[in-house]
This record gives structure tokens, C-alpha cells and sequence, in this order.
């Protein structure tokens, strides 16, 4: 259990500038966290490997927002769809 003064981000720093740049708390967290256990040049050249959104079919795109549990979904057009999933 965490103590009342623990920080559940590592990086501090970084997750503030990302939170700056535009990223959610939950994605500035994952980042932060992840570069404050290896480093923050290995965890940008790490990235994934996966097509960009724009690259995505809609039910792609529908099923990811549906395991990320975006609401409204299944009405949105595949820009917002991709909006959605990038602003996640």
C-alpha cells in the first residue's frame, strides 16, 4: 500500500511536460513511468511497431475503442474515432 506521500508517477517532470504537450494523464502516466525504469531516450526509441490509426479500418478502429472503453464509439466517423483513440 502506497504511504500518504507517494507519488504514483516516477517522472515527474515528464509527465508534466507530456500532460503539456496534449497526452492524457493515463497515457503521460504510462510514459513517465516507464522511462523512470529505463530511460527516457530507450523508451522513445522502444515505440511499437504498430500502422497508424489513419491506416486502421473503422471496425479496427471500433474494436480498439471498445477495449479502451470509449464512449460513444459506435456512432463516431473514423476521424473521431482516431481522435478518440489518440486522446485517450
Amino acid at each position: 500500500m502506497l504511504g500518504p506521500m507517494a507519488d504514483p508517477i516516477k517522472d515527474r517532470e515528464l509527465y508534466e511536460a507530456l500532460r503539456e504537450d496534449g497526452a492524457s494523464q493515463e497515457k503521460a502516466a504510462r510514459i513517465a513511468n516507464a522511462a523512470a525504469n529505463s530511460s527516457r531516450e530507450e523508451v522513445g526509441r522502444r515505440g511499437g511497431d504498430a500502422d497508424a490509426y489513419e491506416e486502421w479500418t473503422v471496425d479496427e478502429l471500433r474494436e480498439r475503442a471498445r477495449e479502451l472503453d470509449i464512449e460513444g464509439r459506435s456512432s463516431m466517423k473514423k476521424d473521431e474515432l482516431i481522435e478518440a483513440l489518440r486522446n485517450h
